[in-house]
């Protein structure tokens, strides 16, 4: 094994094939690394000074900058399959105030918003727009769930598309 897959933690050379072919995809389409961490910063300005979302996030994040690194390694986990993100997005929205559509629709309006202003690829939009909405779709319904039980399962149904 060479000294990249075990720094990578890559073990099967199809797999880091799949992800180099991924990221040369969404880099045609004007999906990149500078575009996420643009999305990331411009987004989570808005947020902090959000009257619905800014308090909650503001409540609970100390170090802004750990966290928009975080975040851009999640979105890079998503958008590149990196598998650079280690964490548990379920069990950190589940500790936060009661969340609930609302939230969750109005988080994905200022995402979709940014990634009109950040993006310059329609292709790009819809693809991180996409991704973004069955994010929100999954932990709204995990969360109502929680609380709701069945009840909770289709939650997201509702919320707004890019």
């Amino acid at each position: 094994m060479s000294r990249q897959a075990v720094r990578t933690g890559e073990t099967n050379p199809h797999a880091a094939l799949a992800r180099q072919k991924k990221r040369e995809d969404a880099g045609r389409i004007g999906l990149t690394d500078e575009v996420v961490s643009r999305v990331i910063a411009s987004f989570y300005g808005k947020i902090r000074d959000d009257e619905l979302l800014g308090p909650i996030f503001t409540g609970k994040i100390q170090d802004w900058p750990k966290h928009l690194e975080q975040m851009n390694r999640f979105w890079r986990s998503i958008l590149f399959s990196t598998a650079e993100y280690s964490g548990n997005p379920m069990v950190r929205h589940q500790q936060l105030p009661p969340l609930d559509e609302r939230h969750f629709s109005h988080w994905l309006d200022l995402f979709y918003a940014t990634l009109r202003e950040e993006c310059t690829e329609e292709e790009a939009v819809k693809i991180f727009a996409g991704r973004a909405r069955m994010i929100a779709d999954s932990l709204l319904t995990g969360i109502a769930m929680r609380r709701e039980g069945m009840a909770g399962a289709s939650k997201g149904r509702n919320l707004p598309y890019v």
